[in-house]
């Protein structure tokens, strides 16, 4: 296969990133979206206290991934990395054992901040390690997270059959196994040693003012992403009146990824600015919720209403397909390299806040649009959210404010400092 193929050209760290994203979405998808149904109707939580448990831990994920960033620049991506997939492991233990609240509570948190700290340290190694071939590297990366995503609610489905325990003691081996693998086989990097304080670094990459006029003018992409899991699946099992339609959205997207993610990327990175291509994705992420308004409110079911919908979805993964390489590649380029984990935390604190904030506001379109009959209000809103994310990013690539393109061979200059072993 072609991915697999691309993957040799690597070195083994990025390799085993790769399957590590696969791992580590496999077993969060296992497990999460059973999660609420398991505290409401196994154990009896009112809707409040379950709101508070997975509350806690988006909260502890989103708001924790400035100091994830920060650690693996000072401490090592590959430690921070090993810390965070152990972390999950015991919280995903926890919630196998744990009746009672303050464990679940518990078991919330460490699996947030497991994901505080492996996020932005996964992507700091592999933006390091991947050299001029950081844009095909992140959409390996995509394929293999999208796939992950794919096969974990699948797992789960299964394991559900037996009980949640097992779901989530299966989720807790995943997270051990990628953490002994790590262990065993990725590579230890020198990291230099910092010059500049924590909190330096922090006022460094928030008063960058280039980079934080890109992160906000990108929160469209993780904004619409996340329709993938409100507004679309209430559109297809609304248009087609099978709820087995939303599994479809998300075949549809994996195969797509696996597909043309590699062939899009390559294509792109020689044929114009990355800002242009990442300005292209956001418009056509935002096209994606024409087809669906096709369908909304249409008193009757069918199947082959689920076709607008499944069009919709498939706009949408391309749009991503083509901006979120170049986002992830351009993120490093703002600034130091010895700060790139804390631009990567400060980028996805940016988009964790605003996907919140965006996920409440197209929810509250949603509710209008059921009161009122304004059936196209929700896919309205994202349309012009894609737009304008994209017209914000052309916007910054016309006035020069985009790292510029790199020639194939000249890949960004170190910055000299005193090396010292992160496994000390």
């Amino acid at each position: 296969m072609k991915v697999l193929g691309s993957m040799r050209g690597f070195p083994l760290a990025v390799r085993l990133l790769l399957v590590n994203q696969f791992g580590v979405n496999t077993g969060f998808y296992l497990l999460i979206p059973y999660l609420a149904t398991h505290l409401s109707d196994d154990l009896g939580l009112s809707a409040a206290v379950v709101g508070i448990v997975l509350g806690l831990r988006n909260l502890s994920q989103q708001g924790l991934f400035l100091i994830g960033g920060s650690a693996a620049d000072r401490l090592g991506a590959r430690g921070v990395i090993i810390a965070g997939c152990a972390l999950r492991t015991v919280g995903f233990g926890l919630f196998a054992v744990g009746d009672s609240l303050p464990l679940l509570i518990a078991a919330s948190i460490l699996s947030g901040l497991a994901g505080a700290l492996f996020n932005p340290a996964v992507r700091t190694y592999v933006a390091q390690e991947a050299g001029d071939r950081k844009a095909e590297a992140f959409a390996l990366f995509h394929v293999f997270a999208t796939t992950g995503a794919l096969l974990g609610p699948l797992l789960g489905t299964l394991l559900l059959l037996v009980d949640f325990r097992a779901a989530a003691v299966t989720a807790a081996g995943v997270f051990a196994a990628l953490t002994l693998a790590q262990l065993l086989v990725l590579p230890a990097r020198e990291v230099p040693v910092p010059d500049t304080g924590v909190l330096a670094d922090w006022r460094e990459a928030a008063g960058n003012r280039r980079f934080l006029a890109f992160s906000l003018a990108t929160i469209g992409m993780y904004g619409l992403e996340n329709q993938l899991y409100l507004l679309l699946p209430r559109a297809a099992t609304d248009a087609s009146g099978w709820g087995g339609s939303v599994g479809l959205l998300f075949l549809a997207g994996t195969v797509a990824n696996l597909l043309f993610q590699l062939r899009i990327t390559r294509a792109l990175k020689s044929r114009g600015s990355r800002g242009r291509w990442i300005a292209t994705g956001l418009g056509v992420m935002g096209l994606g919720f024409l087809p669906p308004m096709l369908v909304a409110g249409t008193a009757t079911t069918h199947p082959l209403r689920l076709l607008p919908v499944l069009a919709g979805a498939l706009l949408l993964h391309l749009g991503v397909m083509v901006a979120q390489p170049f986002v992830m590649e351009l993120i490093p380029a703002f600034g130091r390299a010895n700060l790139t984990g804390t631009f990567y935390g400060f980028f996805y604190a940016v988009s964790g806040i605003a996907a919140a904030v965006g996920s409440a506001a197209i929810g509250w379109s949603m509710d209008t649009a059921g009161h009122t009959g304004l059936t196209s209000l929700p896919y309205l809103c994202c349309l012009a959210l894609g737009l304008a994310s994209a017209t914000a990013v052309a916007n910054l690539q016309r006035r020069r404010a985009l790292p510029a393109d790199q020639a194939p061979d000249s890949p960004p200059p170190r910055a000299p400092a005193r090396p010292r072993s992160e496994t000390r």
